[in-house]
């Protein structure tokens, strides 16, 4: 294999924007320069979700209040979604509302049972300007909706209400990388 090939190869680890961090919560900017920039930050995102071990990072949780995101990500019948998207837009989200359990590196170690759609398109570019159109069902479809919802300043906890809602912030609170 050449070296480089593998997403994240060249990238450098960086750290992660917690709960809590302004940059979580404010929509982040579209990116206008398609140039050696964002190569390197998709490959730091690419570096930072791997040794995170997660499937999916958007660039404010690596500080960065742009919109990329970067994935690799199986569906639910176990088939391996890999890519990154400049300036996406949910265009589709729909098919059967689906409550599943959903983690975020940004509240790392916490979980909470968070309604997605079981179908979802989103389009945008690649790192060189190529317009690209991602589709993903179950789990990815889910991976795509909780990126874009970054992008827009949320977090899978802003989705939960009541009950759900009180339990995760209890947890949050209790956390050990709150303190």
């Amino acid at each position: 294999m050449r070296q480089g090939s593998i997403p994240g190869a060249r990238g450098r680890v960086r750290p992660l924007s917690l709960l809590g961090d302004p940059v979580l919560h404010a929509p982040c900017e579209e990116v206008t320069d398609f140039g050696p920039e964002l190569a390197a930050l998709v490959e730091d995102l690419f570096a930072t979700m791997y040794a995170a071990r997660g499937v999916g990072l958007a660039a404010n949780q690596i500080g960065e209040p742009v919109r990329v995101f970067v994935y690799d990500c199986p569906d639910d019948e176990d088939e391996r979604h890999l890519g990154h998207v400049v300036n996406p837009r949910l265009v589709e989200a729909d098919g059967v509302v689906v409550r599943g359990p959903e983690g975020c590196l940004s509240l790392p170690g916490l979980e909470a049972g968070t309604e997605r759609h079981d179908h979802a398109v989103v389009s945008g570019f690649t790192v060189t300007g190529e317009p690209v159109t991602v589709h993903g069902t179950g789990f990815f479809a889910r991976c795509l909706q909780h990126e874009c919802d970054h992008l827009e300043g949320r977090v899978y906890a802003d989705r939960l209400a009541g009950r759900r809602h009180r339990k995760l912030m209890r947890q949050v609170a209790r956390a050990s990388w709150r303190r």
